[in-house]
């Protein structure tokens, strides 16, 4: 079976010691991930970041820099890149129209000190992300999200 690959663009959107996720109710099972979805043809992956906040949690966001590669290979019809972004909260889109993903709830505000308590997908991101808003040392492609 041949499968496509589709990029995605993801965004890690932190305030006040505190990372924005989106809610995800899948039948009573509740987990956080980040923002962010497929890439248009002929989109930039920062060009996608920006739809997809605005689209899924109505905010803008701008992107800054380019921190994590994570594939995910298996549990889909396609093989997934993600490109995850570090972006800068802009602020609330008035009159936006929230286009929210398959079994999105809502968003939440997540500490990230207590990140690797919270249930986040994918799990490796974790203490990336922690590591990434301490300044301390990250990788940068983390091999496919199965894999721990």
């Amino acid at each position: 079976m041949k499968r496509r690959i589709r990029n995605s663009a993801k965004a890690i959107i932190i305030k006040g010691g505190k990372m924005l996720a989106s809610k995800i109710d899948d039948n009573g099972d509740i987990y956080y991930i980040m923002p962010g979805g497929g890439q248009d043809t002929e989109e930039l992956l920062p060009d996608a970041v920006k739809r997809e906040c605005a689209e899924e949690l109505g905010v803008e966001v701008e992107p800054k820099s380019l921190e994590f590669v994570i594939e995910g290979r298996n549990g889909e019809s396609f093989h997934r890149v993600d490109f995850v972004f570090l972006c800068e909260f802009i602020g609330e889109l008035s009159n936006s129209k929230i286009q929210s993903d398959k079994n999105q709830v809502g968003f939440d505000w997540l500490s990230i000190d207590n990140l690797m308590n919270e249930p986040r997908y994918p799990s490796k991101l974790r203490l990336q992300i922690i590591n990434l808003f301490h300044k301390r040392k990250t990788e940068t492609y983390l091999g496919n999200e199965d894999m721990e």
